[in-house]
């Protein structure tokens, strides 16, 4: 099974900026389409950023502000996020796209006011 391991996380103020990463205990980021989840406590869980295994970005709805990228032969995905809001608030996950059912412990991300 597949093993994410997500890191960068942090606390920042409103229009910080942080830059998560994604690796893998296998090859599963290199041979898959991966994308950044998101979720908090009492709600589901969110589809931020989509990636193909060729490095094409697939539109979400958050297009344009969390930009994603990949290279396969230099691990990790990483996924780009500035200018954060409080509403940006959350565990943010790396995942294929459709998710497995193996989660990884995710990074927290905090956006104070």
């Amino acid at each position: 099974q597949a093993q994410f391991v997500e890191s960068g996380g942090g606390v920042v103020e409103i229009g910080g900026s942080l830059t998560l990463s994604c690796v893998d205990s296998g090859d599963i980021l290199s041979t898959n389409d991966m994308a950044w989840y998101r979720w908090n406590p009492g709600e589901q869980r969110e589809l931020v950023a989509r990636i193909t295994v060729e490095g094409r970005p697939y539109y979400t709805r958050f297009s344009g502000r969390f930009p994603i990228r990949r290279n396969n032969a230099d691990k990790p995905m990483v996924l780009y996020m500035p200018p954060l809001a409080v509403v940006d608030t959350a565990t943010y996950y790396c995942n294929t796209y459709p998710a497995t059912t193996t989660w990884g412990q995710g990074t927290q991300v905090t956006v104070s006011s």
